[in-house]
């Protein structure tokens, strides 16, 4: 794996973050720990929207408080990863099945390590962030992201099932 840093997104990376969008799109995937990239026309949009979530003051009354980041190989600058932290989930949903943090690798560059390396960074703003424990979920037949959460200290709570979907929930101790 090439070394990777998260990096707020801006618009220097508008070209490269459409491109992401438009391989997942080309994929099927999901867009997790994206927040609304897939509805998004532009990059300069989707920044913005994110932008927005960053504080209390701007962050709309129907969602929380989160930071995203862009993981960019430093040794070409290219977008592998996109993963977010939400400062809290006193939410319906996410303090159900999604958690302080959602992430996704760009398709053409799974397993190579990088949601490990992305999923281990990320931490690291969460404790600085103040918080003590995160959670952590997955979908029950995603191995990879299954082994990531784990490698990264993920204790296993439970299982759920949501809307018919098997979802993992993990802890993780910071």
């Amino acid at each position: 794996m090439s070394q990777i840093k998260l990096v707020k997104p801006t618009l220097e990376y508008a070209k490269d973050i459409m491109k992401y969008r438009q391989e997942f799109l080309d994929s099927g995937d999901s867009l997790d720990g994206c927040g609304s990239l897939r509805a998004c026309s532009s990059a300069e949009e989707w920044i913005c929207e994110l932008n927005t979530l960053e504080n209390t003051e701007t962050c709309p009354d129907d969602k929380v408080c989160s930071n995203t980041f862009l993981a960019i190989r430093l040794s070409d600058t290219k977008i592998v990863g996109i993963i977010d932290f939400r400062h809290h989930i006193d939410h319906p949903i996410l303090s159900v099945l999604g958690g302080h943090i959602g992430y996704s690798v760009r398709p053409t560059e799974r397993r190579k390590g990088y949601a490990t390396e992305m999923l281990r960074q990320n931490l690291m703003n969460c404790k600085q962030y103040g918080l003590e424990k995160v959670l952590v979920t997955c979908d029950f037949g995603n191995i990879a992201s299954k082994k990531t959460i784990i490698t990264n200290g993920g204790i296993f709570e439970k299982e759920i099932v949501v809307d018919g979907d098997k979802i993992e929930r993990y802890w993780i101790h910071l």
